[in-house]
């Protein structure tokens, strides 16, 4: 007999320090981030508030969300950070998730993670036509871009260290990479 397919009343039993997800009817639960893994997504989501949602120092037209939980029918997705065009969402919702699929997606690589990021999260992500993913990686202090294309995903940019880069669909920031790791480490 096959297992039942997850359902959010399982997401909802979960315990609070797991983040919980359901793709193709199987529940992944993640531990909360460690450090580096939240240095890196806070230190992104700041960056890119300013100048893309507040409009601050930048063009604007952008609504950053982190950890917006996404259904896209019986999945329930959680990126790191999320990034709608404002011309497609022109105000938050005001349920507590997003039936909308991001224009933009920023996954920040754990082992804990990793695979669920990559190959089972980047299909629906595909499917669902977010445009724009970017893995982040604080360990090994490396961003890969990707971009939707007609055949899938075709990674755009691989940068690592400390690098300045102007990275697709936000390149009007001069982004430092240095910027997203633990900076006193």
């Amino acid at each position: 007999m096959g297992k039942k397919p997850a359902t959010y009343a399982d997401l909802e039993a979960l315990p609070e320090h797991v983040v919980g997800e359901i793709v193709a009817g199987e529940l992944y639960a993640s531990p909360r981030p460690a450090f580096p893994h939240a240095i890196a997504a806070s230190h992104l989501g700041s960056e890119l508030t300013g100048p893309f949602d507040r409009g601050r120092g930048g063009p604007g037209g952008w609504l950053i969300l982190s950890e917006s939980e996404l259904h896209f029918g019986e999945d329930v997705l959680v990126p790191d950070i999320g990034g709608w065009r404002r011309e497609r969402l022109p105000e938050a919702p005001r349920a507590a998730a997003s039936r909308l699929a991001p224009d933009w997606v920023c996954e920040v690589l754990s082992p804990s993670t990793r695979k669920l990021d990559r190959e089972v999260k980047l299909p629906v992500y595909a499917r669902e036509g977010v445009r724009h993913v970017w893995f982040l990686d604080p360990v090994p202090r490396v961003l890969e871009v990707f971009r939707l294309e007609s055949e899938g995903y075709r990674r755009v940019g691989l940068h690592s260290g400390s690098a300045v880069v102007h990275v697709e669909p936000f390149e009007a920031l001069a982004l430092e990479l240095s910027f997203l790791w633990d900076e006193h480490s």
